[in-house]
């Protein structure tokens, strides 16, 4: 029976009595054709085999090759061997799954990262991604649990769509209507009224709007889902297909909303420094053997566990967007013109601003607050100097932004308002206009870009190793 397996995880863990155990994995490297290392997945540290000479037939030895798999019973006992305290001397070895050592892609030597993208179906079978994917598993986890243990409910927000929450327009069209011939109107356009859903719908880009609706009954709800960006953006930082946190709070405003954001984030953080500590560690050495490579002044001052002990212990700084402004045109890298994109209030702050005020000027996160609200979306809150909105960003090192949220408009009138002035159609956003007519109140809510949160914890540079299959301009593999 393979339930009567022990994880390795588990086994390095217990103490060796020669009891018999029974465990089962993939052979990482076979040395002297006696030693095996053998790694389930549970940890990222291996078991060692011990096959001893003479025991088994070689015909046998010789199918034991990297990255096939085996069902190993023997005895559990003290190893001699440095680094390990156990291992198991193997009974019987039955192969569960061949694995051609010539064919494997994966040969036990260092693979670039650019490589183990072309083979994302195996590279989990790594060290390091491995690691990565144990802690996105335990950040999951974590999200759940930070607002279960506060009374939020979790609300299933739609993938389809028929309303675009950000004003942006780069979103994926859903549609059942033949691509080479769509029906039309008179003026030539398409004829959705014969589409599946009757009217043109999209993959969501957020399940903001809908869970406004929830918030304004149930206090207090979040959704995790993935959600859709059509945007031709072939960066270290964008997805087409990536998930989201989005909380959304009834009587609650612009402070409130930093504050919950602020502890959701060093919450997450802890929950993965306690549950995969050893995962980090091992992702802090690879973090460092990187940037070895890189000139002095590239590298981080910190290294990954100290940089997330550091915004463990230390409040984020929270700024006004116009003092962020000032700071930058103050800034000798400004002066220096070391900027590529030029600086002016009322411009849409780029990474590499966020980037300097994090790292460069304050050396923690930093929350940034009103913004001009011609360049945020409607449904944010005009303060009273009629310019700016209630809108809350948080940058953090290596990454820039990593959350962005505000106090919503509760005020019926000035979201019409708001909705004329960027031309949002205001009969098809009626039900959601219906929040502000029955029973408004004050309400915020911000977004978590998942994938930004792991790539913050695990030290990783690329957005696309964060994910097991992403999905960007011209890729869609697997």
């Amino acid at each position: 029976m393979f339930n009567k397996r022990v994880k390795v995880k588990d086994l390095l863990a217990t103490e060796p009595a020669n009891q018999e155990v029974i465990v089962m994995g993939w052979v990482r490297t076979f040395r002297n054709n006696q030693f095996i290392a053998l790694n389930d997945g549970s940890t990222n540290n291996n078991i060692q085999v011990l096959a001893e000479l003479g025991t088994f037939e070689d015909a046998l030895l010789k199918r034991i090759t990297t990255g096939a798999s085996l069902k190993v019973t023997g005895e559990l006992i003290a190893s001699l061997g440095k680094g390990q305290k156990v291992e198991v001397k193997a009974k019987t070895i039955e192969i569960l799954g061949d694995s051609d050592a010539e064919k494997f892609p994966l040969q036990p030597k260092k693979h670039s990262l650019e490589f183990l993208r072309e083979k994302a179906h195996l590279r989990f079978r790594t060290y390091t991604f491995s690691a990565v994917f144990r802690v996105r598993n335990t950040l999951s986890f974590a999200i759940h649990k930070f607002f279960y243990e506060k009374g939020f409910v979790y609300l299933h927000t739609p993938i389809i769509t028929a309303s675009d929450a950000e004003g942006a327009g780069e979103m994926f069209r859903v549609s059942t209507l033949p691509f080479d011939n769509p029906p039309r109107n008179e003026d030539g356009s398409i004829n959705f009224k014969e589409d599946f859903f009757g009217k043109a719908t999209n993959l969501t880009v957020s399940g903001q709007l809908e869970g406004e609706l929830a918030a304004t009954a149930l206090g207090e709800i979040y959704t995790f889902g993935p959600t859709f960006r059509a945007e031709n953006s072939n960066t270290t930082r964008h997805l087409a297909e990536f998930w989201m946190i989005e909380p959304e709070m009834a009587f609650c405003d612009i402070e409130d909303n930093m504050n919950l954001a602020e502890e959701f984030i060093r919450y997450l953080i802890k929950y993965a420094m306690d549950n995969n500590r050893e995962d980090l560690e091992f992702l802090a050495t690879r973090l460092a053997e990187e940037e070895k490579q890189l000139p002095q002044d590239k590298r981080s001052e910190l290294g990954l566990i100290e940089k997330l002990d550091f915004v463990l212990n230390n409040a984020f700084e929270r700024i006004t967007y116009t003092d962020a402004i000032n700071i930058l045109l103050e800034s000798n890298h400004y002066k220096k013109k070391k900027f590529q994109y030029d600086i002016s209030w009322g411009i849409d702050l780029q990474s590499e601003h966020e980037r300097y005020l994090v790292e460069k000027h304050f050396k923690k996160p930093v929350i940034v607050t009103g913004y001009p609200a011609a360049i945020k979306a409607f449904y944010m809150r005009m303060n009273d100097d009629g310019k700016t909105v209630a809108a809350m960003d948080i940058l953090a090192p290596g990454i820039g932004e990593i959350v962005g949220g505000s106090q919503r408009e509760e005020r019926l009138e000035k979201l019409e308002s708001r909705m004329k002035e960027m031309h949002i159609p205001l009969a098809e956003m009626d039900w959601y206009l219906d929040t502000r007519r029955f029973g408004s109140v004050p309400h915020a809510g911000f977004g978590l870009g998942f994938e930004r949160m792991v790539q913050f914890v695990t030290g990783m540079t690329n957005i696309r190793d964060v994910i097991p299959f992403p999905r960007t301009p011209k890729n869609a593999e697997f």
